[in-house]
Parts: structure tokens; C-alpha cells; sequence
């Protein structure tokens, strides 16, 4: 596709591009994310963070390496299979990459066992025990044989594998116990562990046993709980399962399958209807190829080999595991009501603005652009703007994008209202949302039904910004709204989530928008934006002019720096971009919570560019980007701008991205003032990348207090939503002078 702009295409630097060996010049791409998981998990092992809470993020970095695995793992694998020798982008040949992935997960697995005993023991001192079957006495054993009969034998199905009976399908993260029986002659049979059942039963009371203890905890009351693994509980029924034979050996296993390949989509033969294709490949996508099967320690050979033959898995991609399988299970014990375990509740804020101006939304956005800065702020803003708008009978129409969204969702709730109130409703359903694919279908058609239109983007791009257009019919004629934003229409995640909203009139932010909208309805290619940028056509290269802009205030000696807040970077071309800045003498701050190709620090390379990742209560989603733009004062008159776009090769070429500048002073001044320079202050949750591409927990100089980016947002305002009596609000400037 044609550059948007032919006339802003970006100068060639004079600074000559790095010339150190790829080996040496980028970090990988998949051991960078490793490093993340390992600071997810650090964050369980972090005895500053509650305790339910450090078993949380211990379940999430199980989830995470679980999903890691069937999409990352599965793709290299696959490409090996088609024969592909290609190099990674970092000097890797694929079966490199692969030898080093698989000793990365053998140890975070290890470490992930480890932290477990370690939450194990803490959780038994706070009252939550995890006991084995050798621990229950009679009474305990008869509660638990009325609760198995009553609650988990009806839902249990042995399957016996014998000629008459082929070995059964087990699905994508399928957990099943293996079974060797005897009645005269040997027989296998496996027990699938139904996903509607607890993994942990929680035992009932005991009378024989004084359970009850004081917390100083707002001077609560709690009765100990006992928990027991469901299988540890099963072998002690065997008997009711297998009356007509003896058990003579038990196994656990975990199956993770191919989430990939499903999904590819082939359009070689004529005319493809995306939802019916996905529709069948989610199906299609638990039949997977095996992509690791990992079975409880001590199962036998012939067990294993025999499940292994069975499932076809790959050698190099059975393991056994020292302690519990599928670990994402113990998020189950976040739910206990323990509120001295857990983080503390905080109160989400509302701008004040929009309750000067009495819920009035199009008032409060036409009187100054807004954002706001969730979950510190909430995600209702949103949800009551549209609300509004399909109320409102001056209204004519409301178009959306939607990436994710919960299962049941208000924001879809009131599009559904628009529409069935007569406004022109149309829709933007990206089908490609991994994992979020029949949920989408489901919910575009809900819309169809209530008179949406429904546009399923394109067959080769995701559509990933996010977007809401409104226009409304006024005194002085059409008038646009327009919500911008980092993150999903997702009121769920919007409670954990950082992310940004973006609210304005702007008469060229509408007509921009309203371009990208036909851009993704009808093909219609832009012929210029104003304002936006946008990808696949000239987001990167917007990015990398404004790179180079920076350059040239260095080359010309003025102040010259930039800062970036993103989840992921892995662009070559960005990359080589920044470090033609930093050898030109380009101060860099980067903050990048996941993936980092990029090597800060080397001399004659990077040594002006800094990294850092923040991972804490919650996950760093929004996307920022500051140029200073040659101002010695840089928070003053720096470009700012948000975007739906991370920097990998994926969001410049094959997904629908927006890049939004932020012009009006209050929003400049909340996201220069208040998110980066907060961010950048961070101590609290902060780690320091190297140039050897580890990752350093931050430590602060003797005497030096501890800065936590998430609780000052927490307690303290954001500056664009506040109302006509101002709030007295810091920001991190504020706070480094204090």
C-alpha cells in the first residue's frame, strides 16, 4: 500500500546505521518474553506483595507460559516442519531458538514449583491448608465420600482404551489421570478431571479440630480452611469408579496443544466468510498437535510411553513434573474472602467535569479534550458516553471497532440499545482476537440482530485500534465525538488494566477517524489525514520521522530526548532507528513491559537509551510516546501522542492502528507530567534492563524513599478531568522536589 503522505516520507539519517553483528545488536524475541514471565512470577515470590496476591500472579505466569507455548512454541515448531532455515531477525537458526526456549521453561517451571511449596507454607500459617488424603481422619473421610458421591462421581467418565474403545480425544490444557486396571487381564484407562470441578476441594468442618483464630485484620474473625487436590480425593474412591477391578498404578497428565494452526486462513480458493471460517477453526483449534505433555512425577514407563504413543507428542516435548500440574489452577484460592491476604480496595474516581457539567458528556468533551486514565479512573466514562449517544435523539450515528470485549458486555448492551433506538449503528468485529474468536461472532451477531451493521474488517489485518465515533446533529450543525483509546472496550480488564481514554470534538480528529472508519467498511484508502496516523499506511513511518526530527535537534545542538510507553519492542527498523539517536547523542527513556529486542547501554550504540519494565498490582497496557521536540523544557512543548500500536513488525504492517497526538494543555501536561514522569520515577515496581539482556530488580541509593508509580496514581487526581473547582494535584515534578 502506498505511503499515506509521499510527501513526509522520512530522510535518510547521515548517522550511519548500527554495524554490530545481529547476535550482538538485538535481543530474541521469545527469551525476552521468558524474562518477563520471570518477573511476573518474581512478583509472587515478593514478600512486599499480599499473599493471595503473590499466588495470583503465580497463577498468571503459569497462564501465561501455557499460552506461550501453544502459540509461540507451536509456530516455531510448525515453521521447522515446513522446512523453513530462515534466520531470526537476532542471528538464530530456528532449531537454536527452540534448544534455548525449552531450557528457559525447564527452568521457570523448576522455579515455579519452587515458589509454590514456598506459598504452600505461607498460606498453611495464615489459616488455608493444602492437605494430602494421609492427613484426613474418619471424619474427614465420611464428609468427603458424601460430598464425592454426591458432587463428583456423576460428572466423572472413565474410558476404557481397547480395541472396542479408541483412545480418547483430550482437548487443548485437558488434565486426566492415566490408569493401569487388572481383573484377570491388564487394561488402560484414563479419567478426564472435568474443567466444572474445583481442582482443590475445600473440606467441611471438623468437629474434632478448634479451626477458629483472631486476625488483626479490622479485628475480623476466620475459621481455617482445608483444602484437598481432586486428585488426591479420587484414588480413595477407585472402588465406586472401577468396582470390577483393582487399580494398580495412577498417573496425572497435562496436555497443551497447537492453538495456531487452526487459524490460518486460506484464501486461495475463492470467496471466504471469516466468521464461518473461525467458527470452525476454534473448533478445530482443541484438535491441535501436541505441543507439551507433561506428566506428574513417578508415572510409570510403560504409562508414559504408552500415553506419549497415543497422543503423538514429540520426545522433546514430554516432561515430568516435581509437584503440581497445570500450577494456573491455584488461582482458585483468590477467591477465599480474605481481605487482609489481598491488595487494598481502592475507590475508582470520576472526572470531576463531566459531574460539573451533570453527566452531561457531549457538554464536559466540548468545553476541552478529556482523558482519562483507567483504573484509577473509571471505565464508566466510556460506557455512559455511549449510553448517551444511544439515548440521545440529536444522535444520527455511532460507529465502533471492537478488539475484546467481555462476555457480557455493557459497552454491546448499549450499542444494541442505538441501534434498536433507530441510530446507524455500525460495528467493527475483528474475528482475529486470539482466543476471543467465537466470543466476537457471538456477539456481532447479537448486534446484526438488533440492527447493527457488522463489518468483519480484513482478511489479511487485524483491526486492533479502538475507536467510537459519534455524530451528532446541533445548533450549528453535525457535530463529532470521538473516543480514543490504548486499550479494549472491556469493562472487565478495564479494572486491572492501565490504559488511557481519549475524548474530543476536534473537527479534524472527527474527519480523520471517520476516514479510518471508511478505511475498514469500504477500502477506502485516505487520501490524507490531518491529524492521525495510522497503520498499515504511515504509522511507522510517522514514528520513525519523528525519531529522526530528534536527531536533528541533536545534530543542530538543541535538546534532544524521547520517551516511550509500550508492552512490547521488536521492529529491526525501529530499533536501528533509536540507536541512530542515542549515537547521536539522543537522551532515550524506554518503558516496555514485555518484549525488548533492543539493547540499551552498549558504548558507541545505546548508551543514551535506558529501559525499564514495570510489573505490578496492575498490568501496564497504555501506549505513549514523547519527542521533546528540541525544548529544553521538554514537558512544556514535547510531541505527545497515544496509540493502540506496540512497536513490533505486526502493528506497522498487518493490523489497523492508530497513532493520536495529544495537543490540548491539560492532557499534555496529565500524560507528560503525571503518567510518564511518574512512570520514569518508579522504584516500587521497576526493573532495569541490561545491555547482557538481563532484567535487575531496581534498588534505590541509601536514603532514598520508595516511589510507587500505581499508588500515586491512586491518590492523586488526573489533571484534564478536574472541574471547576481544581483539586490541588501533584505530579512527579512535584514529587522530586519534595
Amino acid at each position: 500500500m502506498d505511503v499515506l503522505n509521499p510527501a513526509d516520507e522520512v530522510p535518510v539519517s547521515e548517522i550511519p546505521a548500527p554495524t554490530l553483528p545481529i547476535s550482538q545488536r538485538y535481543l530474541n524475541r521469545e527469551l525476552s518474553w521468558l524474562a518477563f514471565n520471570y518477573r511476573v512470577l518474581e512478583e509472587a515470590q515478593n514478600p512486599a506483595t499480599p499473599l493471595l496476591e503473590r499466588v495470583r500472579f503465580l497463577a498468571i505466569s503459569d497462564t501465561n507460559l501455557d499460552e506461550f507455548c501453544t502459540v509461540r512454541v507451536a509456530n516455531i515448531k510448525g515453521r521447522l516442519e515446513e522446512g523453513l532455515e530462515a534466520l531470526t531477525f537476532d542471528g538464530l537458526t530456528l532449531p537454536q531458538q527452540l534448544e534455548m526456549i525449552y531450557a528457559e521453561i525447564e527452568e521457570l517451571g523448576r522455579e515455579q514449583q519452587q515458589t509454590w511449596q514456598a506459598l504452600r507454607r505461607a498460606l498453611a500459617e495464615e489459616g488455608l491448608r493444602l492437605v494430602q488424603a494421609s492427613e484426613l481422619d474418619q471424619d474427614d473421610l465420611e464428609w468427603l465420600q458424601n460430598f464425592f458421591v454426591r458432587e463428583v462421581l456423576p460428572v466423572l467418565t472413565p474410558m476404557a482404551c481397547d480395541p472396542a474403545h479408541p483412545f480418547p480425544f483430550i482437548p487443548n490444557d485437558g488434565l486426566c489421570m492415566g490408569l493401569k486396571l487388572k481383573d484377570g487381564k491388564s487394561l488402560w484407562s484414563l479419567l478426564p478431571l472435568p474443567p466444572g470441578l474445583p481442582r482443590f476441594i475445600r473440606l467441611g468442618d471438623n468437629p474434632r479440630r478448634d479451626l477458629t483464630r483472631t486476625n488483626s485484620f479490622e479485628g475480623r474473625r476466620w475459621t481455617d480452611q482445608r483444602f484437598l487436590p481432586l486428585e488426591e480425593a479420587i484414588p480413595l474412591f477407585f472402588d465406586r469408579i472401577y468396582p470390577n477391578f483393582k487399580v494398580k498404578r495412577h498417573g496425572l497428565f497435562h496436555v497443551l496443544r497447537d492453538s495456531e494452526a487452526a487459524m490460518e486462513l486460506e484464501t486461495s480458493h475463492g470467496q471466504v466468510n471469516l466468521a464461518e471460517h473461525y467458527l470452525r477453526a476454534v473448533k478445530g483449534r482443541k484438535w491441535g498437535h501436541v505441543i507439551r505433555l507433561a506428566f506428574s512425577a513417578g508415572v510409570a514407563d510403560d504409562m508414559r510411553d504408552f500415553i506419549t504413543t497415543q497422543l503423538d507428542a514429540d520426545v522433546e516435548d514430554v516432561v515430568e513434573t516435581d509437584g503440581l500440574l497445570n500450577l494456573s489452577d491455584v488461582a482458585q484460592f483468590t477467591s477465599e474472602d480474605r481481605p487482609d491476604l489481598k491488595f487494598q480496595p481502592f475507590e475508582v474516581r470520576f472526572p470531576e467535569r463531566i459531574k460539573d457539567w451533570r453527566g452531561d458528556y457531549f457538554g464536559a468533551i466540548a468545553s476541552k479534550d478529556l482523558v482519562v486514565h483507567h483504573p484509577y479512573e473509571s471505565f464508566d466514562v466510556v460506557v455512559e458516553f455511549l449510553r448517551q449517544a444511544a439515548r440521545d435523539p440529536d444522535v444520527l450515528t455511532i460507529k465502533q471497532t471492537l478488539y475484546r470485549t467481555s462476555k457480557i458486555s455493557s459497552i454491546v448492551r448499549a450499542l444494541v440499545e442505538a441501534a434498536e433506538n433507530g441510530k446507524s449503528v455500525t460495528v467493527v468485529v475483528e474475528l482475529k482476537a486470539r482466543f476471543d474468536e467465537e466470543a466476537n461472532i457471538r456477539l456481532a451477531h447479537d448486534l446484526e440482530r438488533a440492527g447493527a451493521h457488522i463489518v468483519y474488517g480484513f482478511v489479511d489485518k487485524k483491526t486492533h485500534a479502538k475507536m467510537t465515533l459519534v455524530l451528532r446533529r446541533e445548533q450549528r450543525g453535525l457535530r463529532g465525538y470521538v473516543h480514543l483509546g490504548t486499550g479494549n472496550y472491556h469493562p472487565i480488564t478495564a479494572k486491572t488494566y492501565t490504559d488511557i481514554s481519549y475524548f474530543t470534538c476536534d473537527d479534524a480528529m472527527v474527519r480523520d477517524v471517520g476516514k479510518v472508519f471508511n478505511y475498514l467498511t469500504g477500502y477506502a484508502v485516505p487520501d490524507r489525514l490531518e491529524k492521525l496516523s495510522m497503520a498499515p499506511i504511515n504509522l511507522k513511518t510517522t514514528i520513525l520521522g519523528l525519531i529522526e526530527d530528534e536527531i536533528q535537534h541533536a545534530k543542530e545542538g538543541r535538546p534532544a530526548s524521547m520517551w516511550a510507553k509500550m508492552n512490547s519492542l521488536v521492529d529491526p527498523e525501529v530499533c536501528d532507528a533509536l540507536y541512530r539517536a542515542s549515537q547521536a547523542g539522543v537522551q532515550i527513556d524506554l518503558i516496555i513491559r514485555g518484549i525488548c529486542c533492543l539493547r540499551p547501554g552498549i558504548p558507541g550504540l545505546s548508551e543514551n537509551i535506558r529501559v525499564k519494565s514495570i510489573v505490578g498490582r496492575f498490568l501496564e497496557h497504555s501506549r505513549i510516546v514523547c519527542f521533546g521536540n528540541g525544548h529544553r523544557l521538554p514537558h512544556k512543548r514535547a510531541k505527545i501522542f497515544i496509540t493502540s500500536a506496540d512497536w513490533m513488525p505486526r502493528n506497522f504492517h498487518t493490523r489497523v492502528e492508530t497513532l493520536v497526538p495529544m495537543q490540548t494543555d491539560t492532557v499534555h501536561a496529565q500524560l507528560m507530567e503525571q503518567v510518564m514522569m511518574s512512570n520514569l520515577k518508579d522504584t516500587r515496581n521497576s526493573w532495569t534492563l541490561g545491555p547482557d539482556g538481563a532484567y535487575r530488580r531496581q534498588t534505590l541509593p541509601p536514603g532514598e524513599v520508595e516511589f510507587s508509580a500505581h499508588q500515586f496514581f491512586l491518590t492523586n487526581a488526573s489533571l484534564s478531568g478536574q472541574g471547576k473547582t481544581r483539586r490541588k494535584t501533584k505530579d512527579a515534578r512535584q514529587l522530586n522536589r519534595e
